[in-house]
């Protein structure tokens, strides 16, 4: 091929995969109005456009045009040649238009219905605690997502073809080896705190506190460590999370509790920490599906690193604390930094997964994970989950919830769909620790920076290892390239050791 009519043919493959993404950048704007903006009424027929849509991107990641630009390209004569940007695009290209052309498109927008609808019902059924509300649908979610897995095949265990979405390059055999690494640390820790004479305080977190006062204050500290607002908003939601339609434009929401402090500022730094990533993208990648995270695992270590490690440290408050205390003088009264710095990683089972702590967040994590490989599988029903959900809960943390909304109505997860999604929060706090390990390797004690209030240099940090190069990279490649090694849940259990047997004085 003369180097003309490739240039040619790379031009109009680029142009192409940048109208399909296109589509989904629509979907994106779509979805977030549906959960923060569009009235009750519009939300169906906002389901189905947003069907008609991913319809439309679906056919074109299938098309014969697409698989025509694929078996050109990806010739070795040709392929060799390329730059990493364009042979990364077509790597992703490859892998979904392999995976989608083996769905029937029909059945492919149906199930996008379903998820969409579902989502509303889920919201319903949520605020009515009536699990027989969402039940149907969740079993034809089930259902076709299992019938999905036939059609893409999987190796091992069924499970794996839904966790490689979300975590390329994971099995269940790596997870449950981590899984077990963790519960075996965890446990005994949390028992021992259990026993613990030395308890915080937490009362003064829960009292009333103004919303438009807890929404300045989190805006502040958001805009503090970095966030962009002029590339980005901060909204309302039944459940928080971020969306990136470009590095330019990446929205985060939260939710507010009058009664509760702690659940709206760190839910928001979370998201932002997400939004950190997606604004840091490199604009090269714009317009092609690397313009995103390497995984949702790689996603999730950085808001949970930006939530915990540095929002929940005592470095944080050091600096922030007289903020705070300004910000609520009324609540925050006689209280001194170390009582605070307490409560707020206070380590004790509690029922709501966004709501739990460090500490025991993975065992919530692992009582969804159990589930889904069993739904997958066929060893359970939808239909057994209210009581399988208690079940565990007791067996792992040692209480029951009341009712469903606190229990397996507490996710919105499954509703969209989202099968194999969960174990990427775990992931998120494995990576996490292993990434701030060696960041404190390369620029020394971050945590004198954080107390000063400096986070450029750490932002620097993020940016030039992982957030510049989207999906450019492998989970794999990436973490290897970072921390020279393998994925290694040791310096998560020996951050959590260290810092909650320093709380509890064990």
């Amino acid at each position: 091929m003369s180097s003309g009519k490739q240039e040619k043919l790379v031009q109009d493959f680029l142009a192409y995969v940048k109208k399909m993404v296109s589509y989904s950048r629509a979907i994106s704007v779509l979805y977030w109005d549906m959960r923060t903006q569009a009235p009750r009424k519009g939300l169906e027929a906002r389901a189905e456009l947003i069907s008609v849509l991913a319809g439309e991107e679906f056919a074109l990641s299938t098309a014969p045009q697409m698989g025509e630009y694929l078996a050109a390209l990806t010739e070795p004569a040709v392929f060799d040649t390329l730059n990493p940007i364009v042979q990364g695009t077509i790597r992703e290209c490859q892998k979904t238009y392999e995976r989608n052309r083996k769905l029937p498109p029909d059945e492919y927008q149906a199930f996008v219905l379903l998820t969409n609808q579902a989502e509303t019902v889920w919201e319903e059924a949520r605020e009515k605690n009536d699990f027989a509300l969402f039940r149907p649908y969740l079993e034809k979610i089930v259902q076709t997502l299992i019938q999905f897995v036939d059609y893409w095949g999987y190796e091992g265990n069924r499970y794996n073809t839904l966790l490689d979405e979300y975590e390329p390059g994971m099995t269940v055999d790596q997870l449950d080896g981590i899984f077990a690494k963790l519960r075996e640390k965890t446990i005994p820790l949390v028992a021992a705190i259990a026993a613990s004479a030395h308890k915080p305080d937490t009362s003064f977190l829960k009292q009333p506190f103004a919303l438009a006062e807890q929404e300045a204050f989190g805006r502040y500290i958001l805009e503090r460590i970095g966030y962009d607002f002029q590339a980005g908003r901060l909204d309302r939601s039944a459940h928080p999370f971020a969306i990136g339609i470009a590095p330019t434009d990446v929205r985060i929401t939260t939710r507010y509790d009058q009664q509760h402090f702690n659940v709206a500022l760190f839910s928001s730094i979370h998201e932002a920490g997400h939004a950190l990533y997606e604004q840091n993208i490199s604009l090269d990648l714009y317009g092609t599906p690397l313009c995103d995270g390497a995984s949702f695992g790689i996603h999730e270590s950085q808001s949970r690193f930006w939530e915990n490690m540095i929002g929940r440290s005592q470095a944080f408050w050091e600096h922030f604390y007289p903020d705070l205390k300004k910000a609520f003088p009324a609540q925050f009264a006689g209280v001194e930094l170390d009582q605070f710095y307490g409560a707020i990683n206070e380590a004790t089972p509690s029922l709501i997964r966004t709501e739990a702590d460090e500490l025991t967040y993975n065992l919530h994590i692992m009582i969804r994970y159990e589930i889904e490989k069993a739904l997958i599988n066929q060893t359970i029903e939808v239909g057994e989950l209210p009581e399988i959900w208690k079940a565990k809960m007791r067996e792992y943390l040692g209480i029951v919830p009341e009712n469903d909304r606190e229990g397996v109505l507490q996710d919105m997860h499954w509703s969209g769909g989202s099968f194999g999604y969960f174990p990427s929060y775990s992931l998120g706090n494995v990576y996490a620790a292993q990434f701030a390990h060696a960041m404190r390797q390369q620029i020394g004690d971050y945590e004198q920076l954080i107390a000063a209030g400096e986070f450029a240099p750490i932002r620097d940090w993020l940016r030039e290892n992982i957030h510049q190069y989207g999906k450019l990279k492998s989970p794999a490649q990436l973490l290897a390239d970072v921390t020279g090694e393998a994925v290694n849940a040791d310096y998560l259990v020996n951050y959590l050791e260290h810092k909650f047997k320093a709380i509890y004085r064990l």
